[in-house]
C-alpha cells in the first residue's frame, strides 16, 4: 500500500483515498474495520438477493463504519488542508512527489503478486 508522505491518503491506481484516523484506539479501529467488512459482505449479499431495503441498510452500515474510521465525513487533520479524497493524484499537491517515485513503488500490489 502506497501512502502519502503526510499519512493522510493511500494511492490506488493513481487516485487518493483518505486513510483512517491515526489517533483511533487500536481496539476501536479493529472493531470498526470488522464492522466495515461485515457491511461490505452484506452489500454483496443484498445485491445478489435483489432486496432493495437490505442493500440500503448494508450501504448505510458501510457509510457509518467509514465515518467512524475517519475515511468519510469531516477530515481528521487540523491544519486546514482541504480534503482531496478520490482525486487523481496528478491533479493534487502530491503530483510532484508521486511523479518522483520509482515505477515499482506505484505498481498495484495485486498486480505485483500475480506477476511473480
Amino acid at each position: 500500500m502506497l501512502e502519502t508522505p503526510d499519512g493522510r491518503y493511500i494511492v490506488v491506481h493513481g487516485r487518493l483515498w483518505r486513510r483512517h484516523r491515526p489517533d483511533l484506539e487500536p481496539v476501536r479501529r479493529d472493531r470498526l474495520i470488522r464492522e466495515l467488512m461485515d457491511a461490505r459482505r452484506a452489500v454483496r449479499a443484498a445485491k445478489r438477493s435483489g432486496e432493495a431495503e437490505a442493500l440500503r441498510s448494508a450501504r448505510d452500515a458501510v457509510d457509518a463504519a467509514k465515518h467512524g474510521l475517519g475515511e468519510r465525513g469531516p477530515v481528521w487533520w487540523t491544519d486546514g488542508t482541504p480534503d482531496l479524497n478520490r482525486r487523481m493524484i496528478a491533479n493534487t499537491p502530491y503530483a510532484e512527489w508521486y511523479a518522483g517515485l520509482p515505477e515499482a513503488a506505484k505498481a498495484d500490489p495485486d498486480r505485483r503478486k500475480s506477476s511473480g
